[in-house]
């Protein structure tokens, strides 16, 4: 054996779920096929936004609590500053789909809120140009998350307690045997007790077919913008948002440069079939709705992309992540597929992770998680992401 547990890929969870499992155990080895936080990777674009204020699953809620106290023990074994608290706003049509499906999560979850009116909203926070049916709900645990700290922390803290990371090692393929789990990089190959994998818009090539027939790469992309005024977008005045409506929609965080502001539109992630070889600009479409938005939502910004980025990620068909073991008897673990909104709660499944793939504790109510649910269901034609009408 060359150790009781591989983490291959060390992105937004596998960097958490390696730093969780070196506190259990000092035979941990970390995979990454570049470096930690390099700029192909999910990771990439600065921030993300942490929230505990959201619309769909409740299941969530107790991982976020979870995730929001271990975000703070890294901060304090790293010394690094990464959640940033700056509340959330999650803004729309007072009787439309989006905050009523906010609302009624919120409800279920207990989580601390406050419904802020149009005239509430237009006094507190005038960055956003509002419609007149318009109002929002606030979260005063919401923040920002700095994404290259964050998993270079996590990572440094792994190696601090004894794990190994191999950098520039991609994984080519893993095969479980009577003794192990063989990985293959290269002309070398070694055996671990158990391997989790955690390589996010990678991670297709190295699951059994059920599981790729319910899962596909997308190319997600971020855009920014330059302030008029950047005072009115640091974290002290600006919340992070998510606005939606039927006909557009954009979510995006404060300054973190002092002259920038992320304003992203939301839910038009696209399929790639090669997640190293699909186009980083944005396209003759993306471009001018982007503008249009952000023109509409804030008269504070320049309209004009002054940067932009994309990045692979790897969603399932329901949306919900992989987390727990490829079969019943497999020595492989997955935590991969968190549709491109894994970072807020990666401490979180992180912990998950690495407790269960070392046997040191398993979770109940994780249903709608477990790859096996997609056992049972016909393999799909084709499925896409719900995708808004364009403007």
């Amino acid at each position: 054996m060359d150790g009781k547990l591989a983490v291959i890929g060390l992105g937004s969870i596998g960097s958490m779920a390696l730093w969780q499992a070196s506190r259990l155990s000092d035979s941990v080895v970390g995979f990454e096929a570049h470096t930690p936080a390099h700029a192909r990777s999910a990771v990439g674009g600065d921030t993300r936004l942490f929230r505990m204020i959201y619309r769909g699953t409740p299941g969530y809620y107790p991982i976020l609590e979870r995730s929001r106290d271990l975000w703070a023990e890294l901060e304090a074994e790293t010394g690094q500053d990464i959640l940033t608290r700056c509340g959330g706003l999650s803004i729309g049509s007072t009787d439309g789909p989006y905050l009523r499906s906010v609302l009624e999560t919120t409800r279920i979850n207990g989580a601390a809120h406050q419904i802020l009116t149009r005239e509430e909203m237009a006094e507190r926070y005038p960055q956003h140009n509002l419609r007149a049916d318009d109002s929002a709900v606030f979260d005063p645990n919401a923040g920002v998350l700095r994404t290259d700290r964050a998993v270079t922390a996590a990572v440094a803290a792994a190696a601090a307690n004894g794990a190994t990371v191999l950098n520039n090692t991609p994984v080519s393929s893993i095969r479980e045997t009577n003794d192990g789990v063989v990985i293959t990089s290269g002309g070398t190959s070694w055996t671990f007790g158990k391997v989790l994998i955690a390589s996010g818009g990678w991670s297709r090539q190295l699951m059994p077919d059920y599981l790729k027939a319910h899962t596909e790469t997308r190319r997600v992309f971020l855009s920014w913008f330059v302030a008029r005024d950047a005072a009115q977008f640091t974290p002290d005045n600006f919340p992070t948002f998510s606005r939606m409506y039927e006909d557009r929609s954009m979510y995006g965080a404060p300054t973190v440069d002092g002259v920038t502001v992320k304003a992203t539109l939301d839910g038009r992630g696209t399929v790639t079939t090669d997640p190293n070889g699909f186009p980083r600009d944005l396209s003759a479409v993306e471009i001018p709705e982007t503008v249009e938005t952000v023109t509409e939502f804030f008269p504070g910004l320049i309209p004009t992309i002054v940067r932009s980025d994309a990045f692979p990620d790897l969603y399932t068909e329901d949306r919900n992540p992989l987390l727990g073991w490829l079969g019943e008897s497999s020595r492989i673990y997955c935590a991969t597929g968190f549709s491109g909104g894994g970072f807020k709660n990666a401490t979180g499944f992180g912990h998950i992770a690495a407790h269960e793939v070392l046997g040191k504790q398993s979770f109940v109510g994780l249903d709608f998680v477990r790859p096996e649910r997609f056992k049972a269901r016909q393999p799909s034609v084709q499925y896409s992401a719900p995708q808004l009408p364009k403007a």
